[in-house]
């Protein structure tokens, strides 16, 4: 067989084979993650539910001086003429529950001081008889200039349980005890709207800002710790300043 013939046949042999073989398996499309989203789409997160509606204060209980709606987002606003001498919330009313997961976004100014309450009960104000929304409980810390963002902070309680980067296991001795460092703790909040998660699962106590978690508390003060309570957010003391916060969604019950 001449050369050029067997280069023939060789080739043709080659082709049969390829045919012969299945056809490689089609990808199916890619579907985002809520991760990959600006804005979630139904079905995305099983589970949760909205807390907010997007339009009214439905549902919520505060002082209507501090609280309004506006563009899609719950408005937290202190003004020059309505500065405050206590701290007040805007408190949920459907429910206090004891393990659960929270995300919503927060976008505050750079004078801003607020928090995410939960595991919170109200408090009779002694500053500010007139105050009927004040809370104690954990606190997911907010501040417009990342001195305290993803502080674990006890309101009117043990305060400080967990600082941005560590942590803690909590004993009933001052202070907690440092056992480790989280490895996104320095990152604090941003300009712009900031995504929340937080967990709540027992006496662990997990902060997560923008993906990276910002403090973990082991809450071990079986004497002090509160098992469930409120959700309530935060106008805080001080300069005036504004703070929203929109897509809040709650998910109960321990984890699966």
């Amino acid at each position: 067989m001449s050369p050029l013939l067997r280069f023939a046949v060789l080739f043709l042999a080659s082709l049969a084979v390829v045919r012969a073989q299945p056809a490689p398996p089609v990808a199916p499309p890619y579907v985002p993650k809520q991760s990959d989203r600006p804005m979630p789409v139904d079905g995305d997160e099983p589970g949760f539910r909205p807390l907010f509606d997007g339009r009214t204060l439905d549902g919520w209980s505060g002082d209507p001086v501090y609280w309004r709606v506006e563009d899609g987002a719950i408005v937290g606003e202190i003004t020059p003429a309505t500065v405050v001498r206590s701290n007040t919330f805007l408190i949920w009313q459907g429910g206090e529950p004891a393990d659960f997961e929270l995300k919503l976004e927060y976008r505050i100014t750079a004078q801003g001081n607020s928090g995410i309450n939960y595991r919170s009960v109200s408090v009779p104000d002694p500053v500010t008889p007139a105050n009927a929304f004040a809370l104690r409980g954990y606190q997911f810390d907010l501040d417009g200039r990342n001195r305290y963002t993803g502080n674990n902070y006890e309101e009117k309680g043990r305060l400080f349980l967990a600082e941005r980067g560590q942590i803690t296991r909590v004993t009933g001795e001052r202070p907690p005890v440092i056992v480790a460092a989280t490895p996104g703790g320095a990152s604090g909040g941003r300009e712009g709207w900031n995504e929340v998660h937080l967990i709540a699962r027992g006496s662990t106590l997990i902060h997560v800002l923008n993906g990276a978690v910002m403090c973990i508390v082991f809450d071990d003060d079986a004497k002090h710790r509160p098992e469930r309570g409120k959700i309530g957010v935060q106008v805080h003391t001080g300069p005036p300043m504004k703070v929203e916060f929109r897509r809040i969604r709650l998910k109960t019950g321990p984890a699966p």
